[in-house]
């Protein structure tokens, strides 16, 4: 019984391990080329850095990591970066927590020509709602609310955050409906897609960080949507609608990821491929 006992202890440890290990990676940079309706006639592609779910907070995600991940996303070149939500992390097993400003200091570093834009998750309004608006705009950083701004000839709206019911999907389909041109959502979760309708083709969350968890036959035990998978993880496409889920940076409730790594993504927004010369014979 004692071996068992022992076993099971040693596995344990070599899992948590495994896993903490999986929370220290660099994030994986995932990329797709995304055609996106209105596209202004002669614009040239627009490359997008999507992070989400930094959550900062010791011991996995301190600033100094973070800063080193601003460094690999300016290597990327992306003419914008967008930030979909939870700057910060309170989990109760953190061994230490940052103030608002010293979590987003690193991302006055991003470098990107049409600037940066974020929206608020779930951990930033449990955190201080007014200290995270300051702490990034201090830092250079745009962040939306039920709103809508232009930027490098697309249309951005960003939603507040749908986990505590801040979201206003009508908002957004107001705001929009008077302009012309592609339309890209930043929301923290996915689950405002249903509430959207098909002109908004193109929305980017994370929130779920892919189960953050996902194990070999049981899958992923939770991913804190209201629909279950259906945008758990990664590029999902209904319809003539894109859906990006980012898997995030940073962790929640514990520090360990497995099956699950970190990611950002780069994107390419562009017009509809031409038709072939064949197909435009006919």
């Amino acid at each position: 019984m004692k071996r068992i006992v022992l076993i099971c202890l040693v596995l344990g440890l070599a899992l948590t391990g495994y896993g903490y290990w999986g929370a220290l990676r660099d994030p994986t940079v995932r990329t797709a080329t995304i055609e996106m309706a209105h596209w202004p006639h002669g614009q040239s592609p627009l490359r997008v850095a999507l992070l989400s779910d930094l959550h900062v907070a010791g011991p996995d995600m301190p600033p100094e990591r973070l800063a080193r991940i601003v460094t690999q996303v300016n290597a990327l070149q992306p003419d914008l970066v967008l930030i979909a939500g939870d700057l910060v992390s309170d989990k109760r097993v953190s061994t230490h927590r940052y103030s608002e400003a010293e979590a987003v200091a690193p991302l006055g570093g991003l470098s990107a020509r049409h600037g940066v834009v974020a929206v608020l998750g779930n951990h930033d309004h449990w955190r201080n709602t007014a200290g995270m608006l300051r702490a990034l705009e201090a830092n250079r950083v745009t962040v939306l609310r039920n709103c809508v701004i232009a930027r490098a000839g697309v249309i951005l709206a960003g939603a507040d955050d749908d986990f505590t019911g801040r979201a206003d999907p009508a908002a957004l389909i107001r705001a929009v409906a008077p302009l012309k041109g592609p339309v890209v959502t930043l929301s923290h979760s996915p689950d405002i897609v249903p509430e959207l309708p098909q002109r908004f083709g193109l929305v980017l969350a994370g929130h779920t960080h892919c189960g953050q968890i996902a194990l070999p036959l049981i899958g992923r035990p939770a991913t804190m949507s209201r629909h279950g998978d259906r945008f758990a993880c990664g590029l999902i496409r209904e319809g003539s609608r894109t859906i990006v889920v980012s898997a995030g940076l940073g962790t929640s409730v514990l520090p360990v990821r497995i099956g699950a790594p970190p990611d950002l993504w780069l994107l390419t927004l562009t017009g509809p491929a031409a038709p072939t010369t064949a197909t435009a014979a006919r």
